[in-house]
């Protein structure tokens, strides 16, 4: 019986050693990749991929681009979350595509005022964030932004750097999701940010505009697996109400 979503929230760790006699089914984890890119994305571009990776022989490049860490040399496959801002056309395409197909056999001028909006938003509006050039565009952009927004509101998270951050955050959340997933079924994950990406690059023949976001031990708890209780700040100190 899968656990509840609190459940799954509490019952998942960073699990640094996993079970060696227990394998886990490629199925249930691909079904948990699934859930993965069910997660929110901005602007829906959903700028990321995921390598699944069951074979011995990466397993094994892979834990040593990963610098040796038990959460990668024990576990019995690894996820790894790569982030992909450089997709943001082919993403854009895919968006306006669905929305042409939604809103069906209609002529332009039959367009409602959100069909309008949301078309404009990725012919338009996604390019004028997302097309840079040396990073030089995104810092004009940005002080114009600037500029603007000491007379009114406005997004100023425009820099070559800033769009990083936000496809990052993307795959973040969906990196979470995945690990509730497992949790969920009775798997356990570690999340590792200590690698040598240019290295993990290379072994999942990934182009340049790749980007790393991390790698993820699945496997099953070994009693040893989990490096003590759970601790956190007193909720206090991190939680304020307005």
């Amino acid at each position: 019986m899968e656990k509840t979503v609190t459940e799954a929230i509490r019952y998942r760790r960073s699990v640094r050693v996993f079970k060696s006699d227990i394998e886990i089914a490629d199925e249930k984890v691909r079904q948990c990749i699934e859930n993965a890119v069910l997660a929110p994305t901005s602007s829906n571009l959903q700028l990321w991929e995921f390598y699944h990776i069951t074979d011995a022989d990466t397993l094994k490049k892979m834990t040593e681009a990963c610098l040796g860490q038990n959460a990668a040399k024990t576990a019995k496959q690894l996820v790894v979350i790569v982030s992909r801002k450089d997709l943001w056309r082919r993403r854009a395409k895919a968006n306006i595509e669905f929305i042409k197909e939604s809103i069906g056999p209609k002529q332009k001028s039959e367009y409602t005022r959100r069909e309008k909006f949301a078309l404009a938003y990725y012919q338009k509006v996604i390019p004028s964030i997302y097309f840079d050039f040396l990073g030089i565009l995104g810092w004009l952009r940005f002080l114009v932004f600037h500029f603007i927004g000491l007379f009114r509101p406005i997004y100023k998270q425009v820099r070559l750097s800033d769009m990083r951050i936000v496809a990052h955050k993307s795959a973040g959340l969906a990196a979470q999701n995945f690990m509730l997933g497992m949790a969920a079924i009775g798997y356990d994950t570690c999340p590792m940010e200590g690698s040598d990406t240019g290295r993990i690059k290379k072994i999942l023949h990934l182009p340049r505009g790749a980007e790393i976001t991390m790698v993820i031990g699945c496997g099953v708890r070994d009693e040893d697996g989990i490096y003590g209780s759970r601790f956190r700040v007193p909720f206090e100190t991190v939680y304020r109400k307005i």
